[in-house]
């Protein structure tokens, strides 16, 4: 596992390859995973942070769809990185279905078959579900209330037929985290009274 100040270098690598807002993102991801789990008390805080930097590092290839998660998969596999291969993998994913992901399909029918085997045989940890969680509440500058993120990725992507199986499978992984934590995980996070109160549009 990277450490949390080598996760720092290669994530401002690849966001000098690629700039966009998907490195702040990224950041608030790690913070808010390291401070969950933190709270968890069974967690290691530090691997939650790293997982979190890397879960998106497949941007540095360039602007694309869930091809996105396949060029961090490689990368992260090249430099000896299998867990965090996982989840570049796994973060889109709360449902295990190829079928469930919000975007563009730009990958290979090959890398498709090869996603569906992967989530068809990898039990999910708290480090995948918490990287899930984190992505789903976690805005470029802080936290937001999920169904402030529902809004704006159905904004952008329109309603397909899981969108209810996804919005509440993210729905249990919060109360589950809310569980761990003995309290309600937005009350841990940074930002979320002024990001969740201001408008999308």
């Amino acid at each position: 596992m990277l450490k949390p100040t080598e996760a720092d270098k290669e994530l401002k690598l690849g966001a000098n390859l690629t700039p966009g807002p998907w490195e702040q993102h990224s950041i608030s991801v790690a913070k808010n995973a390291r401070l969950i789990a933190e709270k968890t008390n069974i967690m290691d805080p530090d691997k939650a942070y790293v997982m979190g930097l890397m879960h998106d590092i497949g941007r540095r290839a360039g602007i694309k769809g869930i091809l996105h998660i396949f060029d961090g998969y490689d990368y992260m596999i090249s430099i000896g990185q299998e867990e965090l291969a996982h989840i570049c993998l796994t973060h889109s994913f709360p449902i295990k279905d190829i079928n469930t992901y919000f975007g563009n399909y730009d990958c290979s029918p090959g890398q498709k078959d090869f996603l569906k085997q992967f989530l068809k045989n990898k039990e999910y940890n708290n480090y995948d579900t918490l990287i899930q969680l984190c992505d789903a509440i976690s805005l470029p500058n802080g936290a937001c209330i999920m169904e402030k993120r529902f809004v704006d990725v159905a904004l952008r992507h329109g309603l397909p037929d899981f969108t209810m199986d996804k919005w509440k499978a993210y729905m249990n992984i919060k109360k589950y985290f809310d569980t761990l934590c003995n309290c309600n995980i937005y009350t841990l996070l940074p930002n979320i009274l002024e990001n969740s109160s201001t408008s999308l549009i």
